[in-house]
């Protein structure tokens, strides 16, 4: 084997003339994987004049550079482009959505949060999605401020996948 199997990078042989070559190679190419920052969502087209460092999402249809390289995460640096093929679980920062990018079932998602529930400081202030609650009918007395207020909080709930329809 002469590269790794997860982000192939290249590994060194014994006896192989211009080590640092293959070194220097590996380096660039973890300098894209550790904490990878994009500054906005996955395009087809390189830019025109990239500075060295900057990381790229590239899209579908990809073009110029970075035709076939589809779903790649893009770095450029000495020597041009270098590719990342993103694995399962990849987390990238796009800084344009201040929020992450996640490689899930072979595309990059933006900005969606996932978990059972979500706690602020130690207290759990949303869970899992609750039953349907009926809206009000009937009653001997109908307040009907209330019951459109009620409906609008139900609404809401609904909306948000707080509660099911």
């Amino acid at each position: 084997m002469d590269v790794t199997a997860r982000f192939d990078l290249p590994l060194l042989a014994a006896g192989q003339a211009q080590k640092e070559v293959f070194h220097n190679e590996a380096l660039q190419r973890i300098d894209a994987c550790v904490a990878p920052c994009v500054a906005g969502p996955a395009t087809a087209a390189p830019p025109a004049s990239p500075s060295a460092g900057e990381c790229f999402l590239i899209g579908s249809g990809a073009t110029g550079a970075w035709a076939g390289q589809d779903g790649a995460l893009a770095l450029f640096g000495e020597g041009g482009w270098r590719f990342i093929a993103p694995r399962e679980g990849m987390r990238v920062w796009v800084s344009s959505a201040d929020g992450e990018a996640l490689f899930r079932s072979g595309a990059w998602d933006i900005g969606t949060v996932r978990g059972s529930s979500l706690s602020i400081e130690g207290t759990q202030v949303v869970g899992g999605q609750e039953a349907a609650i009926a809206a009000p009918t009937g009653g001997s007395l109908v307040d009907s401020e209330a019951r459109t207020a009620i409906g609008q909080l139900l609404a809401a709930l609904r909306a948000h996948g707080l509660i099911a329809s």
